[in-house]
């Protein structure tokens, strides 16, 4: 069986589409790398691109960088280059600060959109812990009523008293696609607004913010964006809400005359209006720069090829894991399956450990799930049928 599932690896390999673009980050034939869920591989261009950021655009231009080297649209400029990722035209998004205070921005936004005779925010059970602490904060300086809820459940709990909703496009920890289109109908049919956070879905699959009438979304770019540890965060605001759109963090960036230092707040137009303080320019080019690899790639190829990927994976799986050994928490169903696949297993910090000695970096949310992210632009089936093969030979030499 292993022979077979091998020689069936490479002709996939050898027909993939998206195969040639591995040659453009900084991999070794050593290691099979699945956790650009958590952390991108480097694109192999962005060292000598911030090398010539740092010693002629910030050692030898200095201060004229801001003008000269377009410093100072970065953030929106950026933004454009992730609007078609994710299904937004240009003008909606713009990149800066961590997810966090994102989230912070669209949240309290949203609750003001809608005005004060709404008193709750909905937010999903399962989130990313940060948002959930986000929102309840949020909540509190609103004056609103935090309530959890499972993302089905959501079009059920909506009601007039709902101002907005705050949901995981991807769950973290299962790798569980939630129904974007499906809940943002539901909550505008209630008359609230939808808040989306696409960490786990940007770069990964065809998100539609434009189609399916978003109203606003933030997201990281360090997943399956590769733009580095820590790289900026961002906002994504619909056209339609941007004359609206009141920001609880007015900082200078985002004024309408920034550097006319006025005592006074007067918002800029567009989606300028989301920023806040001066951005973190280093961490923004590298950003930049690693989007290029995104240039001529279709995101419907990268959806075809990831689950192609974890269908693969979950395949391999069954045929070298000893029954019982494992369970796979990620939905097999294709439209309810992100990017990766989740597996619950027993000692699974210790089989986690293990696998990262010998070549195969995924990661663990405790207690007992293992994940492997599946990045299409540079992850390829002989590296999942390598993987199932290891986390076997591993689970053979752990006790149950």
């Amino acid at each position: 069986m292993s022979d077979l599932l091998r020689d069936r690896a490479l002709e996939l390999d050898a027909a993939d589409g998206l195969g040639k673009h591995r040659e453009k980050f900084a991999l070794d034939a050593a290691t099979v790398y699945l956790d650009g869920n958590s952390l991108g591989a480097l694109p192999a261009h962005v060292p000598a691109r911030m090398a010539d950021v740092i010693t002629r655009e910030w050692g030898e231009l200095r201060i004229r960088s801001w003008d000269e080297s377009g410093w100072w649209t970065a953030p929106e400029r950026i933004g454009d280059r992730i609007a078609p990722i994710v299904g937004a035209a240009p003008g909606q998004i713009v990149v800066g600060d961590s997810t966090s205070v994102n989230v912070f921005k669209a949240v309290v936004a949203a609750a003001r959109l809608n005005g004060d005779d709404r008193g709750e925010i909905l937010v999903d059970a399962t989130t990313f812990p940060t948002d959930g602490y986000i929102a309840r904060s949020a909540a509190r300086m609103t004056g609103h009523e935090i309530v959890a809820c499972d993302p089905a459940d959501m079009p059920a709990a909506v009601s007039g008293r709902t101002a907005a909703a705050l949901v995981n496009h991807v769950d973290y920890r299962t790798g569980r696609l939630h129904d974007l289109p499906g809940i943002t109908a539901a909550l505008h049919a209630a008359g609230a607004l939808a808040v989306w956070d696409l960490c786990h879905s940007a770069g990964a699959l065809p998100v539609g913010l434009d189609a399916h009438r978003v109203d606003l979304a933030v997201g990281c770019t360090y997943k399956y964006l590769n733009g580095g540890p820590g790289s900026p965060a961002y906002l994504y605001v619909a056209e339609r809400h941007q004359a609206a759109f009141d920001s609880p963090l007015p900082g200078w960036n985002s004024h309408a005359d920034p550097f006319g230092m006025t005592p006074g707040y007067a918002a800029a137009e567009g989606a300028a209006k989301g920023r806040v303080g001066t951005p973190d320019i280093l961490s923004m080019l590298a950003l930049e720069a690693s989007l290029d690899v995104w240039d001529g790639v279709d995101v419907e190829d990268v959806r075809a090829k990831s689950l192609a990927l974890t269908d693969f994976f979950l395949e391999c799986v069954r045929a070298y894991v000893p029954a019982g050994r494992v369970r796979s928490v990620t939905p097999e169903a294709h439209a309810e399956r992100g990017s990766q696949a989740a597996l619950s297993c027993e000692n699974a910090p210790a089989v986690m450990a293990e696998l990262i000695k010998r070549g195969v970096v995924g990661d663990l949310r405790r207690p007992d799930v293992l994940r492997f992210g599946f990045t299409p632009l540079y992850v390829g089936f002989a590296d999942a049928e390598r993987a199932a093969r290891v986390l076997a030979d591993v689970l053979a030499e752990l006790p149950a």
